[in-house]
C-alpha cells in the first residue's frame, strides 16, 4: 500500500505568528493562502500544513498520488483501494470516499489515541 507524501496539518491560533516561526527553523512556503488563512511550507522533505479557524486538532495527512515535492507519481495506490484494505482490516472510517468514484478523493481514520489521519489524493 503506497501513501503517498506525508505531512502535518497544524491546527494554529495565529497563522502569521506560527509563519513567522516555521521560517525561524528554515521553512519556506510552498503554497496557500494566507489571506485565507492557510499554508503549506517545506524544509528538506519535510511538509507542514498550517491552518487557522479550520479543525479542531492537528491532523496526519497523507496524499495518494503525491512524492514529497507536490509532484504527481506515475504509480500509486488510489486512494479507494487504500480505503478498501483498512476496511478489511476492521479500521472504522470517520469520513469515507465513494468507492464508485474516480479522480480526486479524500477519507478520515483515527488512530487508538484520537489523532486524526487524512488520505487525500488530488488527482
Amino acid at each position: 500500500m503506497k501513501l503517498g507524501a506525508f505531512s502535518i496539518s497544524l491546527n494554529v491560533k495565529d497563522i502569521h505568528k506560527s509563519k513567522d516561526f516555521y521560517e525561524n527553523l528554515g521553512f519556506q512556503m510552498l503554497g496557500g493562502d494566507i489571506a485565507q488563512n492557510w499554508l503549506i511550507m517545506k524544509n528538506e522533505d519535510t511538509v507542514i500544513g498550517l491552518f487557522q479557524g479550520m479543525f479542531d486538532k492537528n491532523i496526519l495527512t497523507f496524499n495518494p498520488g503525491w512524492n514529497q515535492h507536490a509532484e504527481n507519481l506515475d504509480s500509486f495506490t488510489d486512494i479507494r483501494e487504500i480505503q478498501k484494505q483498512l476496511k478489511e482490516k476492521g479500521i472504522t472510517m470517520l469520513t469515507e470516499s465513494t468507492e464508485s468514484s474516480e479522480g480526486p478523493a479524500h477519507f478520515v481514520i483515527e488512530d487508538p489515541d484520537g489523532n486524526q489521519i487524512l488520505f487525500d489524493q488530488h488527482r
